[in-house]
């Protein structure tokens, strides 16, 4: 479908754009590797002024679009996105869509366009609710040079073993910004229970009581118990004694800790607790672990 041209399509200072060949498209088709994931084309368009794309049938692949600067808006249907600095949207192929950068505070995009067997479901990823929502994600230099060496690799060679890298590349590249609330929890999760996990992590050295942790949160205990029951499945205390038995395989598998120095680091009284505790959770004694671990190592 060729774009209609309603403000400035091309012709921005510094742009740079690049649209995969007719005839390698049908190489990447005949590779098992990179055929379910791909590339057609991939762009920078820095301060973009009066850019401005109409599609009435859509495109025949997802648009990705990651906006460093400025500001710009993508409609869908009747529905407006507003883009803006550290924010990415995907535009689904086949859909009537417009995008448009922002007269006053033109947008600075990186984007490009895939399809391939796989691509689908990776959209369907980057959905909320099965609703397209814009996504912010922080901003990293190493996204940047990610999608500057997808950028050389394709400009420069179309051999096999590039083809390959470079969608290896951009397949991490856009998977990497769909999945980065799971991949960076930490940075997301700053609700009780998250913080209460990251606590006990921290200290694992201590002995902590339901009645400590609900109060660190600022909570009563019966609503933490909850809480914490629905996000893990367990309680706070069979958690943080979980998390106490994984350490303690740490300890088996890279030193020479008795039993008892390991009960003693994790400010655990009773050594047959700790085993009868271990057994339960890993399924075998703490000296069947050591044993195990030590003669495969």
């Amino acid at each position: 479908m060729q774009d209609q041209k309603k403000g400035i399509k091309e012709g921005f200072l510094g742009q740079r754009l690049f649209v995969l060949p007719p005839e390698i498209h049908q190489t990447i088709l005949l590779n098992p590797i990179i055929n379910r994931f791909y590339l057609t084309a991939i762009g920078h368009y820095p301060r973009a002024s009066q850019h401005e794309i109409e599609r009435e049938s859509g495109c025949d692949e997802y648009i990705f679009i990651y906006c460093t600067e400025g500001i710009g808006f993508v409609t869908l249907n009747e529905t407006e996105y507003k883009i803006e600095p550290n924010t990415f949207f995907i535009i689904p192929r086949n859909i009537k869509h417009s995008y448009r950068s922002d007269l006053r505070s033109p947008w600075s995009i990186y984007w490009v366009h895939f399809t391939g067997e796989i691509a689908d479901l990776i959209y369907k990823r980057f959905l909320f609710n099965d609703v397209p929502e814009v996504r912010a994600i922080p901003f990293e230099e190493s996204r940047i040079t990610q999608f500057e060496q997808i950028y050389s690799i394709i400009d420069s060679s179309y051999k096999e073993k590039e083809l390959e890298i470079m969608n290896l590349n951009l397949l991490h590249f856009v998977t990497s910004v769909i999945y980065y609330k799971e991949a960076n929890p930490s940075i997301y999760d700053t609700d009780p229970v998250s913080n209460s996990i990251r606590y006990m992590k921290a200290n694992l050295h201590l002995q902590l009581d339901i009645e400590g942790l609900a109060r660190q949160e600022k909570i009563s205990v019966p609503h933490y118990c909850r809480i914490f029951k629905k996000k893990t499945g367990s309680s706070p205390i069979n958690y943080f004694n979980y998390l106490k038995i994984q350490k303690s395989c740490q300890y088996l598998y890279f030193t020479d800790k008795s039993i008892k120095e390991i009960c003693s680091e994790l400010s655990i009284d009773d050594p047959f607790y700790f085993s009868r505790l271990f057994k339960k959770v890993i399924g075998m004694s703490p000296s069947q672990y050591k044993k195990l671990h030590k003669k495969n190592n």
